[in-house]
Order: C-alpha cells, then structure tokens, then sequence
C-alpha cells in the first residue's frame, strides 16, 4: 500500500501538540512523531499516512489545535518499510511502576530491581512511552502492592505490554484480546520474547465477544487501554464478566473525557478509587461494588 509522509516545520511545543492531536484519531495517520533536526535546530511535525492523505483533514486539525494555518508537504515513503516502527525505532527506555520497557536497540545495563520488559516497534500500539501505557503500568503496581488477582484479561492488547507485565508479575495466565490480529501475533511474539509465552491466552475479539472470554469469567481484574468511546461502549459488558471486588484499569482517556467514563461504570456498580493523570491523559483505577 502506498505510503505518504507529511510534514511542517514547526516549534517543538506546536509539534508535540499536534502529535498528541493526531494521535486522539484512527482515522488520519499510522503514526505521527515530532523530531529536532540536530544539525539547524529546527522542529518537524511529521506523519506517516496511507496515501493520499487527508490535507483538508490535517489543516483543519492544525487550525483547532494550533490556532493558525499550517502549511504541510507531502512526499512519498518507501512501501517495503514499516513506518510505524520505524518512527519508534531508537526510543529511549521506560521507567514506570517498577517496570523497565526497552527496545532490542537498547544495549545498556537492565536496572536492578526493576521487572524488565523488551517490547520492540511493531505495527501495534504500545511500547510503553505514551502516558496511558504508563499510567496503567503504574496503576498496575500498585495494585499489585495490595492484591494478587488470580483471572485477568487485557481488553485491546495492542503489543500485550499489559499483559506481559502482569504475567511477569503474577506467573499466572492472562487472557490478552485485541480485535486486530496483527496485535494478536506481536502479543505471541513479545510474549514468548519476554519469556511468559505459557502465561498469555491470545484471543481476536471485539470487545468482550468472544467465547473463552465467558468462559473464564468472572474475572477479579480487566485491564483496557483502548479510548474513551469504546470503554463506554463496554461498560455493561464489563460490569457482567468482573464479580464483585473486582479491580478495572480504564485508559486511553482524556482529562475531559473522564467523567462521563466514570458515570457509565458508576451505572454498573463499578466505582472510582484512584485516578493517575499523565499530561493530557487520564488512567482510572475502578472496584466493582
């Protein structure tokens, strides 16, 4: 499939928002990044799309996120490559909640103390550096700090960053769903890469329609990243598969989208015990009553 890039220069404030803007979307680009160029100093904007892109779409989106016009160029990318992980490829490491989240690039030392995980740029969200990853991997330990769940399920695996750690944690089986198979195959892939391959039960589903999701409930911990629309969409799902005492993990919310999150969980006897909050993006840590 043809692949385009488009990109503006712009100030890394302005390109980093743009990045986040673009990202909240499914539907504009298979990544977007905000890079230095080091030899000029110089901020870009750029986004990976199917070609062609929607132009109309981005200056739109600039317009409501930046405030002004911006005005960007389109060039053609090279098909045979994945721009999706090249884009990530050379990211630093990831502290959070105990856990360490590196690439294969990564030749340093692992920190002790810390529960190592390498999860490698693939065609699957999740390599721990966006803060909803973050923020669940640190709702995670805490968690863990008080209870020791025995079913669990990562609803919307993506990389199966989630279901890893809890895996590398617990030594207990996960079930590890995401509606896309090529997140089914990274979740194998980084599993069995991490050691845990035994532990994670992969499933293609949508939602929570799957029959060894019934199977195995009730569960006493679910664990979703996915967005705001689709969490509220699954809450009476949710709130039939978790017994009581239950601990949910809801992110890939914003700030503002939170509360009306809580209200369609509050409607299934699940309520808010702690909430994380990482720049624009919110993690919430839920009991069913």
């Amino acid at each position: 499939m043809p692949v385009d890039q488009l990109s503006a220069p712009l100030t890394k404030d302005q390109a980093y928002a743009l990045v986040d803007a673009v990202m909240e979307r499914d539907d504009l680009a298979l990544t977007a990044s905000a890079h230095e160029n080091e030899a000029t100093g110089e901020w870009f904007f750029e986004a990976a799309c199917d070609s062609p892109p929607d132009l109309d779409a981005f200056v739109e989106l600039a317009r409501q996120t930046l405030g002004g016009v911006v005005e960007f160029s389109v060039a053609p990318l090279d098909p045979e490559i994945n721009w999706v992980a090249k884009s990530l490829e050379g990211l630093p490491p990831v502290i959070a909640g105990g856990f360490y989240v590196y690439g294969s690039h990564e030749t340093g030392p692992i920190p002790s103390g810390l529960t190592a995980m390498r999860i490698d740029a693939a065609q699957a969200f999740g390599t721990g550096h966006h803060e909803t990853t973050t923020g669940c991997l640190e709702a995670i330990d805490r968690l863990l700090k008080r209870k020791k769940p025995r079913v669990m399920i990562d609803v919307g695996t993506g990389t199966g960053v989630l279901a890893i750690a809890l895996a590398k944690r617990l030594h207990t089986p996960v079930i590890a769903s995401d509606i896309d198979p090529i997140s089914v195959k990274t979740t194998v892939d980084n599993a069995a890469q991490n050691g845990v391959g035994k532990f994670i039960i992969p499933i293609k589903a949508t939602g929570l329609n799957h029959r060894t999701i019934a199977q195995n409930a009730p569960y006493d911990l679910v664990v979703a990243n996915i967005l705001a629309g689709p969490l509220t969409a699954l809450a009476p799902a949710m709130g039939r598969i978790v017994e009581r005492g239950a601990s949910i993990i809801l992110s890939g919310i914003l700030e503002r989208q939170a509360p009306g999150v809580i209200s369609a969980y509050a409607l299934q006897g699940m309520v808010l015990t702690q909430k994380l909050q990482r720049k624009d993006w919110t993690t919430l840590m839920l009991e069913k009553r």
